[in-house]
């Protein structure tokens, strides 16, 4: 299990998408972490609730989560129901690839992060469209017969399709029964994203946002799954690692994504990683 200082990533994906349908009653021993992919959990029964970026899911058959990648997050499982979901691990290259001006799949998770808001609770008739895709999609790729990967693509991007044409027009945020949060702790979790290069100490945040630092401790740990600490750590290191690979020296993207020690930035980025930046693929 990862140190509670930082998150763990989970998963690699070198296919275009893969799919998961697992039904269970372990007690996943999950800590908070994150993938560098999309992610989008189908779920279909038990009793979970999905701590991501300060807010708390309380998921109902058929909800539907979308994961973004790089986002932060943690199921807490209760074993007394078996646990039912479809998994999606989706690449990023394989999404470009198959968008288009005016079929921007990328547009649900674009969405859900404008909007601050992951939970898609569907309607009746938006349920059985989306199912169908997905029910077909898995024969495909259990499928041995002519074509099935390509049948399986297929089927999987008219399930992309549906999935953002009913993103654009959703309401579930109205549905207080679908979720809890704390508008300061949003507001304390947006700063810090904006602000990954600023001072952002617990006395800081505290003074900035007129917080005990007792309650941002409280809060912090109890609707984004995390302490602040490893939540804005966790959180530089990946920005840090996104400017790497898009170019800056190493010594850049360590000032730009906020540490002020090198040092404790190499050895935080080789514990996370798993590799010092200069190795980072």
């Amino acid at each position: 299990m990862a140190q509670e200082s930082r998150g763990e990533k989970r998963g690699y994906l070198h296919e275009d998408f893969r799919l998961f349908h697992i039904r269970d009653r372990r007690a996943l021993e999950l800590d908070y972490h994150y993938h560098e992919f999309d992610k989008i959990v189908v779920f279909l029964s038990g009793k979970v609730t999905y701590l991501m970026e300060g807010k708390s899911y309380f998921l109902a058959p058929y909800d539907i989560l979308l994961v973004s990648r790089d986002q932060i997050h943690r199921p807490v499982i209760d074993t007394s129901e078996p646990y039912e979901r479809v998994v999606l691990w989706m690449n990023t290259s394989f999404l470009a690839e198959n968008s288009f001006e005016d079929g921007d799949l990328f547009r649900c998770f674009k969405l859900a992060r404008e909007r601050g808001f992951a939970l898609l609770r569907l309607e009746a008739n938006e349920r059985f469209a989306l199912m169908r895709c997905l029910k077909e999609t898995e024969d495909a790729l259990s499928s041995k017969e002519f074509a099935h990967d390509l049948l399986a693509r297929v089927n999987f991007l008219r399930f992309l399709i549906e999935l953002n044409r009913v993103a654009y027009g959703d309401q579930t945020s109205l549905k207080t029964d679908a979720y809890r949060s704390d508008p300061r702790l949003n507001d304390v979790i947006a700063y810090i994203n904006a602000n990954l290069d600023g001072d952002l100490s617990l006395d800081a945040l505290c003074a900035k946002f007129f917080i005990s630092k007792s309650h941002l401790m409280h809060r912090f740990k109890e609707l984004a799954g995390c302490t602040a600490h490893g939540y804005i750590r966790q959180k530089r290191l990946l920005r840090a690692s996104e400017l790497i690979r898009a170019g800056a020296t190493v010594s850049e993207a360590c000032a730009r994504s906020g540490f002020g020690d090198y040092s404790a930035f190499l050895k935080a980025f080789k514990s996370m990683f798993g590799c010092v930046p200069s190795e980072l693929g």
